[in-house]
């Protein structure tokens, strides 16, 4: 685990964690594991999956029946990150509020994080 000890790495709204839970139960999965990629306008993208088992590296994070898994590769660039779910007229979808971005695309798809010391 990484982080502050005792504090999750990520928080979720409970939209999200109501939302996680629907589909976990309905797809018969173990939890939505949470990543990032080179991509995008901005140069990196979330990735988000629902998977069948736990990679024993990934960062858990459990709340009203959610689970969601941190990559390992993603654990450092998602500390302090609230999740979301919103709903909206034209379209739905998860919402990640992170204070390590340093700037996102105009799509909301794409981010670019903040400088970190030594990198």
């Amino acid at each position: 685990m990484f982080g502050i000890p005792g504090k999750q790495a990520v928080t979720l709204t409970p939209a999200a964690a109501r939302q996680i839970a629907r589909l976990m139960a309905r797809d018969n999965t173990q939890g939505l594991r949470i990543g990032v990629k080179k991509g995008g306008c901005a140069g990196m993208e979330y990735t988000m999956d629902y998977v069948s088992e736990v990679n024993p590296l990934d960062a858990v994070v459990e709340q009203d029946g959610a689970r969601v898994l941190i990559a390992p590769m993603a654990q450092m660039f998602l500390i302090g990150t609230e999740i979301d779910y919103e709903t909206g007229l034209l379209e739905s979808g998860f919402q990640f509020r992170n204070p390590n971005v340093a700037e996102a695309c105009g799509c909301g798809e794409s981010i670019k994080f903040k400088e970190t010391p030594g990198a």
